[in-house]
């Protein structure tokens, strides 16, 4: 697998962490967040853990969004030329 400098895992692969250095910080979280967040922590899981395993998860969607996005759009850019090869293989295929 690929790693950046931090031992974060390239995009569109497992996401995991090789416990490089963390930061300690402190955030403000509306009360209902908080109890999402325990609602949804592992067994043994800490609060900061769940919520580094959620911004992850969140983080990499936005990854993956964003390169589905480019493909999109290169795929809408070529649409034209793409369905006219389509319907040229069509032409010498016999009716099934």
């Amino acid at each position: 697998m690929r790693t950046d400098s931090r031992g974060v895992v390239a995009a569109g692969q497992a996401q995991e962490y090789n416990g490089g250095m963390k930061l300690k910080t402190s955030v403000t979280l509306s009360e209902d967040i908080v109890k999402n967040i325990d609602r949804v922590s592992r067994k043994g899981e800490s609060r900061s853990e769940t919520i580094e395993r959620l911004l992850r998860a969140g983080l990499a969607a936005r990854a993956r969004h964003a390169v589905d996005a480019r493909d999109l759009a290169l795929i809408n850019r070529h649409a034209d030329e793409l369905n006219a090869e389509a319907d040229d293989v069509l032409i010498y295929q016999g009716d099934v």
